[in-house]
């Protein structure tokens, strides 16, 4: 895609080396800007394996302490540059991760093309009684308006907390979705996407209906974990009375720079997790990952959107921890060191399902996760996973309450998600050690365009 490239960006120039130049400069001269690339790899958990993922950043419009650096530019809008999740980048040094900046505007909403970010929160709302129409677009224009201003790196407009005082965008990110309940609550129900309904049951789901759906939902997202925080605080104030919280969960990837070298992320298995994630560099990445601006059976307010499905996904890691490496790796049909299949290779080399060993037996196993989820095996069912992890502490049962914030990303659910996950309930490997304890299925419209906020064409149509 044309409009989707990814830019280049000069070598990073260290602290250090900054700090000698300004020194010869002289005492008066500040250190020169250096761009730097965020790395982040896709850490999925429901869908196989995805893809390394890179970011650059912009100049924070807030002056960075105890910072010598910039990052590059990270564009959402139609014609610009944005960053993917489609090559490494060179590694960011930690000094420099609060200048990371994404643009509040574009094509679509920030969040979704970005890689993994270090912390996270994803937040559902229920419209408040006698709330309709009318409160629920002042909330989203109020919910824009921060989120532009939050990802800029500015003040909240109105009684801000101060927690991010210190601190530049650090790649913020704040993306909003409607859920089905939201339709009827606001009198839209025929502006409501036939691709919105619920998901269908699932033998291995345990759900909590009470942290399921919701009537909106928000994910937030950002290299520094008081940055996240403030977002959350300033979208849960803006929510006023006109809605309240139904459920929150709160997660966490590795931090970029964390490794020497940009590479695939793990999971809380230990798992490298993150090879075939599907890429905008992607002749069908579009058309499986967006809805269209037009020939689509989706509302035209849906342009551009796409279909966010989220999993609370608990991982039984005691369980799982008393396997040996020889049988996680079966279980996923990945080697755990360095992610290459089990059939040989690299982490990118195509797996081999054929392949057997000397007694006739397949190499990567019948019911491997990694094996049940290609698309090749699934219609050529794809989603985009941009999954948090999660550590709630001991659950009353004893064991860890730990796993995967699983979001995937789709232009229909049905034949994404769905689709997969049908498979997977018939004889996952992977099942035995998860267990899904809740759902939610959410319309992310597309990007707003200057002068707009988020969903305005559906609430203003």
């Amino acid at each position: 895609m044309a409009d989707q490239s990814i830019p280049e960006a000069r070598a990073p120039r260290t602290p250090k080396a900054a700090s000698k130049a300004a020194s010869k400069a002289g005492s008066k001269a500040a250190p020169e800007a250096a761009p730097t690339a965020a790395s982040k790899g896709e850490v999925p958990l429901n869908g196989g394996a995805g893809d390394d993922a890179s970011r650059a950043g912009v100049l924070s419009r807030r002056r960075l302490l105890g910072t010598a650096g910039a990052t590059g530019l990270v564009l959402g809008a139609a014609g610009g540059a944005v960053g993917y999740a489609a090559r490494p980048a060179e590694a960011t040094p930690l000094a420099s991760l609060g200048a990371g900046q994404v643009m509040f505007h574009g094509k679509h909403q920030p969040g979704i093309l970005q890689g993994l970010q270090a912390r996270g929160h994803l937040v559902a709302f229920d419209l408040a009684a006698g709330a309709g129409r009318k409160e629920a677009a002042a909330l989203l224009r109020r919910w824009s308006e921060t989120a532009r201003r939050l990802m800029a790196g500015k003040a909240a407009q109105q009684d801000d907390t101060d927690v991010a005082r210190d601190a530049g965008p650090s790649s913020l990110t704040i993306t909003f979705g409607f859920g089905f309940g939201f339709f009827a609550r606001t009198g839209l129900e025929k502006q409501r996407p036939v691709a919105l309904d619920p998901l269908p049951d699932f033998s291995s789901d345990q759900l909590d209906k009470a942290r399921s759906n919701g009537d909106l939902w928000v994910q937030i997202g950002a290299d520094d974990a008081l940055v996240a925080f403030h977002a959350l605080r300033a979208i849960q104030r803006d929510a006023g009375r006109a809605a309240k919280v139904r459920w929150q969960m709160n997660g966490f990837n590795r931090s970029p720079g964390a490794t020497s070298s940009p590479m695939t992320a793990r999971n809380l298995m230990g798992q490298m997790d993150g090879t075939r994630n599907p890429k905008p560099a992607d002749a069908d990445f579009d058309r499986r990952i967006f809805v269209p601006q037009s020939g689509s059976k989706d509302p035209a307010w849906m342009a551009n959107g796409s279909y966010a499905v989220v999993r609370r996904i608990r991982m039984l890691l005691d369980d799982w921890e008393q396997l040996s490496v020889k049988a996680q790796e079966e279980v996923i049909g990945r080697r755990k060191a360095d992610g290459a299949p089990l059939s040989g290779g690299t982490e990118t080399t195509e797996m081999d399902l054929e392949k057997t060993d000397k007694a006739g037996n397949l190499i990567v196993p019948i019911n491997a996760h990694a094996r049940i989820t290609r698309p090749d095996q699934n219609g050529g069912a794809a989603m985009l996973r941009r999954p948090f992890s999660y550590h709630d502490g001991i659950g009353a049962d004893g064991v860890p309450d730990a796993g995967l914030l699983f979001v995937c990303w789709q232009a229909d659910p049905l034949r994404g998600f769905v689709t997969v996950q049908r498979k997977l309930d018939r004889g996952d490997a992977l099942s035995k050690y998860i267990r899904h304890e809740s759902s939610g299925l959410f319309a992310v419209p597309g990007g707003a365009a200057e002068g707009e906020y988020v969903g305005q064409r559906l609430l203003e149509g």
